[in-house]
């Protein structure tokens, strides 16, 4: 059975259960209008059976089992993200169910699959490490939970009063998408599992979305849909066959994006970092709620005056708010926000940025797991913004 035609099954027994648990539950007067603005939120999906298309490979956009009659293009799904409650302050947090990456199996893996388990070698050393707070010129610390790494001439001084001005964007409530979420170098993956060695003959990239950073982006995607927060997934491949060019090639992806969906406030380049020293990879990570993460960076570009970014301090106010709602999640998580001279296409809104996820020495599952804390912390922190209206 395909991972697809699983999770359908998944997905139609969940909604089933979601059907009936209003009823189950209700045992006031008090719950009934909840339970009617339930039904009626409900009487607007569709199950989609037929959402993947003939061939997987060309899909641009991704694609989920949810949809309602609006803005359908080229067999792309837009995902309203409906949650299965509301929130309250006693709910404990449960991330989404997911599969192990490294035992999924993709329908289509592309021109460049993943290896095989019998044909890892032997390369250089992995070296697990966990980073700390940092010091040193550059590093300052945020109000409420991590650090700034400044490599620009704007002294700390002013970067401090900057990172306590907030988002420059609101976010209302609405069904149209908040969030879009693409992969510059889509091919970018990790290592399979937790060993003492990397693969001297891998480098590491992969057209199978099962494993690269279109499976990161997946976790994000349903951690925000699961919090009622719409996302676009831009899938396509911007870094195979050719390297090159690849900052190109996704901006000529996502402007369409922006242009068709005014509502969109962020926009995550979604890549793994590449940590390593001679004949070592590092892997990253830090331990939340018993299990394994790839530890993140954000990535936040300055205009030196030749960039065309004047509203760079714009996304740099959104990092600083994503970045402390992270740490005030899963502390340690973070490694300090990257400040410098460099643009990644975040002219195109004022909340833009960069997330590298772990690094190459990292593992499938270790990242995976990383990109629903990502989208578990930014669903909250767009919720928060959504009630300051």
């Amino acid at each position: 059975m395909t991972r697809h035609k699983r999770r359908k099954i998944a997905g139609t027994l969940k909604l089933c259960i979601l059907l009936a648990l209003p009823a189950v539950t209700a045992v006031s007067a008090k719950q009934i209008p909840k339970i009617k603005s339930f039904f009626d939120r409900m009487g607007s999906i569709s199950i989609d059976e037929n959402s993947q298309g003939e061939d997987e490979s060309s899909t641009e956009y991704s694609t989920t089992t949810i949809k309602t009659e609006n803005s359908l293009r080229d067999g792309f799904v837009l995902s309203e993200g409906y949650g299965v409650s509301e929130e309250t302050e006693e709910s404990t947090e449960v991330l989404t169910e997911t599969e192990n990456p490294l035992e999924t199996v993709a329908e289509n893996a592309g021109d460049k699959p993943y290896p095989s388990e019998d044909s890892w070698t032997a390369g250089g050393a992995i070296v697990r490490t966990t980073y700390g707070e940092y010091s040193g010129n550059s590093f300052f610390n945020l109000d409420n939970g991590g650090q700034v790494n400044n490599q620009t001439s704007i002294p700390n001084e002013t970067l401090v009063s900057e990172s306590r001005c907030g988002a420059d964007f609101t976010v209302e409530n609405t069904d149209e998408p908040l969030v879009l979420i693409y992969h510059t170098h889509t091919t970018e993956s990790f290592e399979p599992y937790v060993r003492d060695f990397y693969d001297a003959n891998f480098n590491y990239r992969t057209t199978d979305e099962t494993k690269n950073m279109v499976m990161v982006g997946d976790a994000i995607q349903a951690e925000l849909e699961a919090q009622g927060i719409g996302v676009v997934h831009a899938r396509t491949i911007h870094d195979y066959p050719s390297y090159n060019g690849s900052y190109d090639r996704s901006r000529e992806t996502i402007l369409p994006i922006l242009e068709e969906y005014s509502s969109i406030k962020v926009v995550l380049d979604i890549h793994r970092d590449a940590v390593s020293g001679e004949g070592v990879a590092y892997q990253p990570f830090v331990e939340i709620d018993g299990k394994e993460a790839s530890q993140i960076m954000i990535i936040s570009g300055c205009d030196d005056g030749t960039l065309g970014m004047p509203d760079f301090m714009k996304n740099f106010h959104f990092a600083c708010r994503l970045q402390e709602r992270l740490e005030n999640d899963y502390a340690g998580f973070t490694r300090p926000i990257l400040f410098d001279y460099r643009k990644y296409n975040q002219d195109l809104t004022t909340g833009s940025l960069l997330i590298e996820v772990g690094s190459h020495g990292n593992t499938l599952e270790q990242s995976q797991y990383a990109g629903q804390l990502i989208g578990s912390s930014l669903g909250r922190l767009l919720n928060s913004m959504k009630e300051e209206n």
